[in-house]
């Protein structure tokens, strides 16, 4: 009896339309959990980016580190803060007494990211979150908020970079210092 039970169920295995039967359930069996998926929502469209301006002066920058400084000594914060014109060079820099050294450099490639991609740090910072790890692969991207381009008559002028804080901390800082000075 287990012999004959066998070669029935090996013939029937065997058979063409046994084997379609079976591919056809395997495919199902895979695509299956796929169909229950919503399909991604389209990202939205980011506005451009506002053309370049003529590079923010000395006595401009020094007005936000200072401003910037007044904002992190007010929440007991100690920071480094850089100030770029629009290509990322530097043009003002201060840090206050007693920040970690490794701020120094993070706040002038906040800065710079800042200025070259005319993006604030902090969106990066939400994209990688969100899983866009491709850029990290990006060259000169800084994706820690705390960098802020300097708008001027709609146009970037510069940017701003803080860090020392928790990089909420520094956008807050770097954004107080842009208002107190620009008003906006």
């Amino acid at each position: 009896m287990w012999r004959h039970s066998r070669r029935s169920w090996l013939n029937l295995i065997e058979s063409a339309d046994m084997k379609r039967l079976l591919l056809a359930l395997a495919v199902l069996a895979v695509a299956a959990p796929a169909w229950g998926q919503t399909p991604p929502t389209p990202a939205p469209v980011p506005a451009p980016a506002p053309p370049y301006g003529a590079p923010i002066g000395l006595e401009a920058a020094q007005a936000l580190i200072d401003r910037a400084m007044e904002a992190a000594r007010a929440r007991g914060f100690r920071l480094a803060v850089a100030v770029v014109e629009p290509s990322g060079e530097l043009v003002a820099f201060g840090r206050m007494d007693d920040v970690q050294y490794g701020s120094i450099n993070v706040a002038q490639a906040k800065a710079r990211s800042a200025a070259r991609f005319r993006s604030a740090t902090a969106a990066a910072e939400e994209r990688l979150a969100g899983g866009r790890m491709a850029l990290l692969a990006i060259d000169g991207l800084m994706p820690v908020a705390g960098g802020v381009p300097i708008v001027v008559d709609d146009r970037v002028v510069g940017a701003i970079g803080v860090s020392g804080a928790s990089s909420a901390q520094d956008d807050e800082v770097a954004r107080a210092a842009i208002a107190a000075v620009t008003g906006g």
